[in-house]
């Protein structure tokens, strides 16, 4: 795997060369191909695939940002002057227009920024860079396979330094699956100044990947003195009865919403606010896999609808591990025998629940927050 700033632009045009042979073998044209002429290696896509915001911020200070005031107001007029599409929308998908709306919201502010970056450009840098190179090899597949079904030039395709796309950020597999023309123009136009595309192909896109409709993505709660923190995962699903046996209630101290089996979480550990999650919670994550970003989207579709702000506080006093403390962090549970599923400083699931073995046999309360005290903690 190539580190932070390893890569150069006489590397990518080998990687290229290279690359050519594969996506003639995947059906792309050599004159689709040409498309790739001049393209350059982006060593700022390389800096933000390490340090993506979702995963680097406190989720305290991520939400500051993502559910802001301004933001809150700014889709309030969306929903305004788009109502009568978002309301099709929602006819149409069984998707709730408050939630298409915030995730148009967080991906390019309501279609004021959606990204000027090369798609073709990102996309190579990040395929050859060789962390996701997979990934992103298949991602550059599909972007010039756009190209050859509609009537683009690739200065069309521009976006996010990850290859996302458009009002609501696409990557180009999502558009292949899932992009739909909702305006009847005979185009699945989601790069245009008209939302309307890009909505109705994030509301299909959500219908998908298994919305419920009319259920809610979870609800902020409380738990009761000495609940057992073992429990606080995606891992552990209960009914809701079971949840609320347990001494569980909504925030506003009411009994729970039953939507199906649900999950306890704790994203900024036992001194923050706590959440119900529900199977809308983990279609939300399909779309970006940070639990900061679904809670986002959630809480700012929330706010949209009218409700206020979470109650709970969050425990400001800590503050987000580095890469190099995350990385750190990995490493010394790894060698502690605590099994983190691979040193990447991303705080998945099997880091949470190395955290949450190593806080148990030392006493500390187990709610899987990577903090700065365990860390210190470690050997």
């Amino acid at each position: 795997m190539m580190t932070e700033g390893t890569g150069t632009q006489t590397g990518l045009n080998d990687w290229i060369t290279a690359f050519k042979t594969r996506a003639l073998s995947a059906g792309i044209s050599s004159a689709t191909l040409d498309a790739l002429a001049g393209a350059e290696y982006l060593p700022t896509v390389v800096r933000n695939d390490r340090r993506q915001s979702e995963f680097t911020k406190t989720i305290w200070d991520y939400l500051d940002t993502a559910v802001s005031d301004d933001l809150i107001a700014h889709g309030l007029k969306a929903l305004k002057s788009h109502g009568e599409t978002l309301g099709r929308i929602e006819a149409t998908y069984g998707v709730d227009a408050e939630i298409v709306a915030a995730i148009w919201g967080l991906e390019s502010a309501y279609g004021a920024v959606r990204g000027d970056i090369p798609t073709l450009h990102a996309l190579a840098t990040l395929a050859y860079d060789g962390r996701r190179g997979a990934f992103f090899e298949s991602e550059l597949i599909a972007a010039l396979k756009i190209l050859q079904l509609v009537d683009a030039s690739p200065a069309t395709l521009r976006g996010s330094w990850a290859g996302a796309m458009g009002h609501t950020q696409f990557m180009p597999s999502s558009w292949h699956a899932f992009a739909v023309d909702f305006t009847g123009d005979g185009k699945r136009d989601i790069w245009g100044d008209d939302p309307t595309d890009a909505l109705a192909s994030t509301a299909a896109y959500l219908a998908g990947k298994g919305w419920v409709k009319g259920a809610p993505w979870g609800a902020e709660i409380t738990l009761p003195p000495g609940f057992d923190y073992a429990l606080t995962t995606e891992r552990v699903k209960k009914p809701v009865a079971d949840w609320q046996a347990l001494g569980v209630r909504l925030a506003d101290g009411g009994d729970l919403p039953d939507h199906g089996p649900a999950s306890v979480q704790l994203p900024g550990g036992h001194r923050g606010a706590a959440f119900l999650i529900f199977q809308n919670f983990h279609v939300i994550e399909t779309y970006n896999t940070a639990d900061a970003y679904v809670i986002a989207v959630g809480h700012l579709a929330d706010r949209l609808r009218g409700a206020g702000p979470i109650r709970a506080t969050w425990p400001r006093d800590e503050r987000a591990l580095s890469f190099d403390e995350r990385v750190a962090l990995q490493k010394k549970l790894t060698a502690a025998g605590f099994d983190t599923g691979g040193i990447d400083a991303k705080m998945g699931p099997k880091t949470v629940a190395a955290i949450k073995a190593f806080q148990t046999a030392r006493g500390m309360v187990p709610d899987g927050f990577p903090s700065l005290s365990v860390l210190q903690a470690l050997p």
